[in-house]
């Protein structure tokens, strides 16, 4: 997501659309990730005003409509996080390919590092002070006091910039595989070769034709997800949390790191550039028979048992959330491909603000949801108010905060 995450280089030899001006960008994917970004918004949005207590403010649904955004944030987190990670391994082999292991992480540490600490330091005490005056106020009436900074310390996390510390992760091991490669391919070979540095190893002159991914491949890798996703929930329920460093879904670890290696590949075998129409329009359609298919075991199923501990439940619940992520990532990389693979002046100012309203939106969410807390209205219609608030003025702040000197090097 960061400045890199916005570039795309298309494989060598591959025919551009006739839709793009520019044969050296892939608008489709800038597309993806305004739209991704927007859900991102949207989704926190959602959990202001649903019945999951997952955000800095809420208020809880008193009507049947919170359901509704319940609804919306579990097709979310089933597939939008991981096709962030998708999208951020996808344009990793370039930047290092270009940079070399050292630049590489130097880079990462500072596109990535600077804005986790921005975030740490000035943007969360800012988001969460409403929690520390609801808690100060409950000592008080104890007869016990809170100082800030116990109540900083105690509360640490790292919000929704959870997704760049574990993208920095990603990005250390990648550099460390790729290192360690090029060692054993120097050692082999005793120097380099045509097309390979010993620095780097494989070179972007090192891919093959572009062809898409077989159906049978595509179904086996969904399985397998399902099954390891149900394997690694008996010791990573998703009720489980990660104190410290903050992540919120750490149960969905297996289809993160899973979609990160996808996104790789994908750019090694120029994957979404091959991807036929039919492909896409059977991913759409397997979202859809999956999720009917679960709503009956959704319906019934008793609490607890579709966190994961190994319940029959829990199983079919990681295979509907594998099929709805795959299915979704396919449909909609291929819509935007063929349909959305140009930039006129609305989307050429959202692109390059995208990321600064990924690390900036929580405290406009939890402004507005302070600002509209005398509004009594069933929980979708104050959704739908505040998100039409939300949108245009995260990105306005986005825009000024990177009007800053030197903010856009970093945001």
């Amino acid at each position: 997501m960061a400045h890199d995450v916005g570039r795309a280089v298309a494989p060598a030899g591959q025919a551009h659309t006739a839709t793009t001006p520019n044969p050296t960008r892939l608008y489709y994917v800038d597309n993806l990730r305004i739209a991704l970004t927007a859900l991102v918004v949207l989704h926190h949005v959602a959990l202001t005003y649903g019945n999951i207590p997952a955000w800095y403010y809420t208020e809880p649904a008193k009507d049947g409509t919170g359901l509704v955004l319940d609804a919306f944030v579990t097709l979310n987190q089933a597939f939008f996080m991981g096709f962030f990670f998708m999208i951020a391994g996808y344009f990793t082999p370039a930047s290092y390919d270009r940079k070399g292991p050292r630049p590489f992480l130097r880079d990462r540490l500072k596109r990535l590092g600077i804005p986790l600490l921005l975030f740490l330091l000035l943007i969360r005490p800012v988001t969460d002070f409403g929690g520390y005056l609801h808690l100060r106020d409950a000592f008080a009436q104890r007869g016990d006091s809170l100082p800030y900074w116990i109540y900083y310390l105690a509360s640490w996390d790292a919000g929704p910039m959870w997704f760049v510390e574990v993208l920095l992760a990603f990005a250390l091991v990648y550099a460390i595989v790729r290192r360690r490669a090029a060692r054993r391919l120097q050692h082999a070979t005793g120097g380099t070769e045509f097309g390979r540095s010993p620095s780097t190893g494989p070179s972007t002159l090192d891919r093959s034709t572009p062809r898409a991914p077989r159906p049978r491949a595509i179904a086996l890798f969904t399985v397998g997800l399902a099954l390891a996703t149900y394997g690694w929930r008996i010791l990573v329920p998703n009720d489980m949390t990660v104190p410290f460093l903050g992540l919120p879904t750490p149960s969905f670890a297996v289809q993160y790191a899973s979609f990160f290696v996808l996104g790789v590949l994908a750019y090694r075998r120029g994957w979404p550039q091959a991807l036929s129409r039919r492909a896409g329009r059977w991913g759409f359609v397997v979202a859809t028979v999956a999720t009917l298919a679960y709503l009956p075991v959704l319906a019934t199923a008793k609490a607890g048992t579709l966190n994961g501990h190994g319940s029959w439940q829990s199983l079919i619940g990681a295979a509907w959330e594998s099929a709805f992520a795959v299915g979704i990532v396919l449909g909609l990389t291929v819509t935007f491909r063929e349909h959305l693979n140009r930039q006129g002046r609305s989307a050429a100012f959202l692109s390059p603000h995208a990321f600064a309203v990924y690390v900036l939106h929580a405290p406009v969410l939890v402004a507005l949801g302070h600002a509209f807390g005398w509004l009594h209205a069933p929980a979708v219609a104050k959704f739908a108010v505040v998100a039409a608030l939300a949108l245009p003025l995260c990105w306005a702040l986005a825009y000024a905060v990177r009007r800053l000197p030197h903010a856009d090097r970093v945001l």
